[in-house]
């Protein structure tokens, strides 16, 4: 008898680390750039360098370290409170984009869910207080969280999702990872997670990465209850 990849793995129950932005909901259709604005505004401001500038440096460290706060306070001492805080001051919900149905996934999808994002922890509030999701979160980790021997480490650090697994008592293959990126894929890979690429928001008009780090797609987490039986280990 054929034995599905999902029906193979350990019974414990699985621990689900979702990714928030372009994950859980559209974070390209305007939250994003409203992000992207006002961290240009804040490099300008706070580094006295014109808008090309600032635009180059934020984008510059977003690529090199996996989130432009980290090479602010690398190599110009910012404040990283401060940072995300006047970053991310906005109406959420007014520029919110999101699938219906979220809560009842949620609700069906067996295992502990846990969200797991390099954004701050009160946008990420604001974000699931919007879609309904607030409460069906066992525990959360945002940027402010994501320390390593007391250094910021977000994804896709492989030590952060290491301390990730201990924090959370999931044995190896028992977590899997649900995120748009196949960086922080490719790093939860390589210390135990199984895990799924979402490709309906960031993908869009492109073919989305394939690699044996990848042990599912989909187009929307809404697809995870009939897809997860095809989920690789």
């Amino acid at each position: 008898m054929q034995v599905r990849p999902e029906a193979s793995r350990t019974r414990r129950p699985p621990v689900w680390f979702f990714d928030l932005d372009n994950t859980l909901h559209d974070a390209s259709h305007a939250i994003f750039r409203a992000i992207d604005g006002r961290m240009t505004d804040y490099v300008e401001r706070h580094l006295h360098v014109d808008r090309e500038q600032a635009n180059h440096l934020r984008a510059t460290y977003w690529r090199r370290y996996g989130a432009t706060m980290l090479g602010l306070m690398r190599h110009h001492a910012v404040d990283p409170h401060h940072f995300l805080r006047e970053t991310h001051d906005f109406d959420v919900a007014a520029l919110l984009r999101a699938e219906r149905g979220l809560a009842r996934l949620f609700a069906r999808l067996p295992g502990r869910k846990v969200l797991l994002t390099n954004a701050p922890g009160a946008y990420a509030d604001e974000v699931l207080r919007a879609l309904g999701l607030h409460r069906r979160l066992l525990a959360r980790y945002a940027i402010e969280q994501m320390r390593v021997h007391r250094t910021f480490r977000p994804k896709p650090s492989r030590g952060m999702l290491r301390h990730m697994l201990a924090r959370e008592r999931a044995a190896r293959g028992q977590a899997i990872l649900v995120d748009d990126s196949p960086a922080n894929l490719r790093s939860a890979r390589a210390v135990g997670f199984r895990t799924t690429l979402v490709t309906g928001h960031s993908w869009q008009g492109s073919g989305p990465p394939r690699g044996s780090y990848i042990g599912l797609r989909i187009r929307s987490v809404l697809d995870l209850p009939r897809a997860r039986a095809r989920l690789r280990g």
